[in-house]
């Protein structure tokens, strides 16, 4: 596994450079990006020179974030859906194999029709991503305030992700598994070990304050280790299945931190090495 970070609980990182100095300063090796600082990164260095910067820091681009629009209007979806083959080619050209997009628990839509959309419209960003060697990570959110959010529920477990997933029905399209909806779905390492590694896109590491679950706040989180997570067993369970790509931590809170950057990955390094050790990993 490659211990990685996102922007999320970091503060400003400033461009993505300074970010993949920053993570390889203290000991990761992926960075989550958007595709549009993707594209900047090559147009400013170059494809083989942004290769070649990220190799000399022992970085790799681990997600780029969805830039498609899936969850509204057709317009909307047709509009953000341009963007998606130039970001992934850039992705490509660097080496990223993943982009990743969140499911929303609930919807004030008809949800049956609005299943019907989103299948052809992850489908068909899908088939975009599997032209530039890229596979689609499909994150369930458990959260209980944001299944109640809308007039109706909508996917937000592992088992009806799975079962979406088979209905799109493309290989590449999986699972972002993020241990904060692992918990709050009630899910059990049991549930990881019935995976396949390739079930897995990628992975989000984060904790949970000690409050009845049905009370976690999705934007209130811990950095991995300081909560109630169960995370050596989830890394645990990743282990034995042997999931071998990135573990990005992301942890949202209500205000955005008040330390330093240096502070805070400084945090983030002994806090994966606390739950990595506590895993035996």
């Amino acid at each position: 596994m490659l211990k990685g970070l996102t922007r999320a609980g970091l503060g400003s990182v400033g461009l993505l450079e300074e970010f993949v100095e920053l993570a390889a300063s203290y000991g990761f090796a992926a960075v989550d990006a958007g595709g549009e600082e993707l594209i900047d990164l090559v147009d400013r260095r170059g494809a083989d020179g942004a290769q070649s910067y990220l190799q000399q820091h022992g970085v790799v681009i681990g997600s780029m974030g969805l830039p498609v629009e899936w969850r509204r209007t057709e317009e909307e979806f047709r509009a953000t859906f341009a963007r998606l083959a130039p970001y992934a080619k850039a992705a490509s050209r660097l080496g990223c194999t993943r982009s990743c997009t969140y499911i929303l628990p609930s919807t004030d839509e008809n949800p049956a029709h609005f299943l019907a959309i989103a299948t052809r419209r992850l489908r068909a960003c899908a088939e975009v991503l599997e032209s530039y060697g890229m596979r689609l990570g499909l994150e369930f959110v458990g959260p209980h305030h944001l299944r109640q959010a809308g007039k109706y529920p909508f996917i937000w477990d592992m088992r009806s992700t799975l079962d979406w997933i088979a209905a799109i029905g493309k290989s590449n399209v999986g699972l972002l598994l993020d241990s904060f909806h692992w918990y709050t779905t009630g899910a059990t390492e049991d549930d990881i070990l019935a995976l396949r590694k390739e079930d897995i896109v990628h992975v989000h590491i984060n904790d949970a304050k000690p409050v009845p679950v049905e009370e976690v706040r999705d934007n209130d989180r811990l950095y991995p280790g300081e909560g109630v997570i169960d995370l050596p067993g989830f890394l645990r369970a990743l282990a034995e299945i042997h999931y071998d790509g990135p573990v990005a931590q992301e942890v949202l809170t209500p205000v955005p931190p008040s330390e330093g950057v240096e502070t805070l990955v400084a945090r983030s390094k002994d806090a994966f090495e606390r739950v990595f050790a506590a895993a035996g990993l």
